[in-house]
């Protein structure tokens, strides 16, 4: 095995989620498997967690396609953008479209009816994240069409929030209320009640219990890690995730001999220097270059010079450690906000960039 790897720890992943569960009931839970399960590898955490999730959510059909031809039966919706001849693709794998403009309904009810099947949907509504979906107030004509579509099962109906993980949740706020009113156009049709309704993303689990309706949606707090800094924390998850490696060189260096490409870091007295098998083409970001620290034999270290495309180095000082040391480069105590702060960039970037060739060890 390469001496860099992920541990993901599946009975915490489970733990997780029932967390989720006890703090929405009675709405359903729909875990958020895109993005090789963020990052955490969705070969091992799909089979492992589907029986314990009511739905399971994707970002594009590839995504659907692959955990069917893993065996997995729960519903799955592609909640991202989809393109009119990618229709087929649902139809053939038993995976639910969001339909998020007239123009794609259309063609998934006349993609369903040349195949002679029932097409489930849930209908997009965009009240202020403006990525994808029919606005609020052009929702009307696009519900008063879906009840008439005789091969499309409509359902859900759902929106996204933008600002669900903030402190000022007016934004968040007002986004639930155009929902809400869209809700109300099926009373105005004569139509019967909505269909399976759901909005709430993590920041709104954890700060818009209004939110809730029928179902939730889980994404990055389903893997132990919250939104963002400032959210309110109602909820305990731990993280799942630790990202192993070890010591594959161990040396001494001396006073003004610089480390790595560039030259950009040097000791003023010796020091020693190990060098760990992992790098920005394993998603251990380039720009952590002097910024990030790792565990080395339970004690942290600072990373020096320029992060190499598979190796970086750590400063050690006067302390000791040998090849085949162990490494601990995310987890005990070093944290996906930490390497957020270190690269600029945010949680979900740090877990869903840790590369594929890095391997994944299922624990449980």
């Amino acid at each position: 095995m390469r001496p860099t790897y992920l541990e993901v720890n599946l009975p915490q992943l489970k733990q997780n989620l029932e967390a989720i569960r006890a703090k929405v009931a009675p709405a359903k839970v729909m875990a958020v498997l895109k993005a090789n399960a963020y990052g955490h590898g969705v070969d091992g955490v799909a089979p492992y967690i589907a029986p314990y999730t009511d739905y399971i959510g994707v970002a594009i059909v590839e995504e659907g396609i692959h955990l069917r031809e893993m065996g997995i039966e729960k519903p799955i919706l592609v909640m991202g953008g989809t393109l009119s001849e990618q229709i087929p693709a649902f139809i053939q794998h038993d995976l639910t479209l969001a339909a998020s403009s007239m123009q794609l309904l259309e063609a998934a009810e006349q993609a369903a009816r040349a195949a002679q099947v029932k097409l489930k949907v849930h209908l997009k509504i965009d009240t202020g994240m403006e990525r994808l979906g029919v606005h609020e107030y052009e929702a009307e004509p696009f519900i008063s069409r879906s009840l008439s579509c005789s091969h499309l099962n409509i359902e859900g109906i759902f929106t996204h929030f933008a600002n669900s993980d903030s402190a000022d949740l007016t934004h968040a706020r007002l986004q639930l209320e155009r929902f809400q009113a869209v809700l109300h156009i099926y009373e105005e049709l004569g139509a019967p009640h909505p269909p399976l309704r759901h909005t709430a993303n993590s920041g709104a689990i954890l700060q818009l219990p209004e939110s809730y309706f029928d179902m939730v949606r889980p994404g990055v707090m389903f893997y132990g890690v919250y939104p963002g800094r400032g959210v309110r924390k109602t909820v305990e998850v731990k993280p799942a995730l630790t990202w192993h490696s070890r010591v594959v060189y161990s040396k001494i260096t001396k006073p003004g001999r610089p480390v790595s490409y560039g030259s950009l870091w040097q000791s003023e007295v010796p020091a020693r220097i190990v060098t760990i098998p992992c790098g920005y083409a394993d998603g251990y970001f380039r720009r952590m270059t002097d910024h990030a620290q790792v565990i080395v034999n339970g004690k942290k270290y600072p990373q020096v010079g320029r992060v190499c495309m598979d190796q970086f180095m750590v400063n050690l000082g006067g302390d000791e450690a040998g090849v085949g040391d162990e490494v601990i480069l995310l987890g005990a105590g070093i944290t996906a906000e930490d390497f957020a702060d270190w690269t600029g960039t945010n949680e979900y970037e740090v877990m869903t960039n840790i590369g594929a060739r890095v391997p994944r060890v299922f624990i449980g």
